[in-house]
């Protein structure tokens, strides 16, 4: 993904030069498949508009992130962790066993996705975890017993929906929102029908039956999409049963062509979605280990570069791919700046 070079004018923060001396010149970043997209994208960015090199960012989960980025300080380790959910007291303890006592915790916005069809299409205009769960689990619940799922229409398992074929394009394994998708709309909904715990009655461990509530059919029903919203939006021109699963600012931008369902009861918004309301979303943050600010060239630029409006902001290249934006961006921008590690506010 390439992106035209950003006006010094609008970044003037990144007009510096990588000069402080140091074993290793790049930013080193680990953890969140969900967050991995985002940093890729700034990554390129920071690489090109800066004259710092380009930032080495790997995956791995937030969790083995998060392991990494404790086991120490200094130039063999990373210097932040990407992370779907914030720092967990155990982390917090174990960072500060091996010397990492000064934490920079940065939310950059939100995960949050809707779904949307066609204006002129039919009248979906409220969803539950459980209809979607219904519509495209591999395996339901069905009069008492799990069964390969077979359902044609929405209204098969829910009166109030259109009676329609389903016909779903959600966001492929590979995508940055697939995991909330699983999270908060599969694995919920396979919980709210009994599925899940028909599944361990059953004989399933918890864990095997978690995984097959995220299981999806495999029969055309629905439709995992790699690429941007773009491919969704062509996908649901071309079908008008369609439901597609967008970022909210995508959606914002095509209201001429979509109409968009509540989940839970609850209309998407910037301002539901960072208030936790909207069922379909949650914090996204990374962490920056301080020790190494001065010391690895290019860490406190990166971290600005990244929460700046024209990166981070409505109109930025993040809520492009589907990033959230955080109403509270300038108190995370000022907090960057002024190096305010977790728990001190300073």
């Amino acid at each position: 993904m390439s992106y035209a070079k950003l006006t010094a004018s609008s970044l003037a923060i990144l007009a510096v030069s990588a000069t402080t001396a140091a074993a290793r010149d790049n930013v080193q970043v680990a953890g969140s498949s969900t967050v991995l997209p985002y940093a890729s994208i700034v990554a390129e960015l920071f690489g090109d508009n800066t004259d710092f090199p380009t930032p080495v960012v790997e995956s791995g989960g937030s969790s083995a992130g998060l392991k990494r980025f404790c086991e120490g300080v200094g130039e063999n380790t990373i210097d932040v962790a990407n992370a779907s959910r914030a720092i967990r007291e155990k982390e917090i303890k174990a960072c500060a066993e091996n010397g990492v006592t000064d934490i920079i915790e940065v939310r950059i916005g939100y995960d949050g996705i809707v779904f949307a069809s066609q204006q002129s299409g039919p009248a979906f205009t409220a969803f539950e975890a459980s209809d979607v769960f219904n519509a495209i689990g591999a395996k339901v619940l069905k009069d008492g017993a799990i069964v390969d799922n077979t359902h044609e229409t929405w209204a098969e398992f829910n009166a109030d929906l259109p009676n329609v074929e389903v016909a779903m394009f959600i966001p492929g394994t590979k995508h940055g929102t697939r995991e909330v998708f699983e999270d908060k709309v599969l694995l919920k909904g396979c919980e709210d029908t009994g599925a899940m715990a028909a599944m361990m009655d059953a004989g399933m461990s918890e864990d095997d039956a978690e995984d097959a509530c995220l299981d999806v059919r495999q029969d055309g029903k629905s439709v995992d999409i790699d690429g941007d919203y773009t491919e969704t939006l062509a996908r649901i021109d071309a079908n008008t049963n369609g439901i597609g699963v967008f970022g909210l600012s995508f959606y914002e931008n095509n209201q001429d062509k979509l109409k968009v369902a509540t989940m839970g009861g609850v209309a998407p918004s910037t301002e539901t979605i960072a208030s936790g309301v909207y069922p379909v979303s949650r914090p996204l943050f990374f962490y920056v280990k301080k020790a190494h600010i001065g010391v690895i060239p290019g860490l406190k630029e990166y971290a600005q570069f990244f929460t700046a409006n024209e990166i981070a902001g409505p109109g930025g290249p993040l809520a492009t791919y589907g990033l959230v934006s955080d109403p509270e961006l300038a108190d995370t921008q000022s907090a960057i700046a002024g190096e305010e590690t977790m728990g001190s506010g300073s």
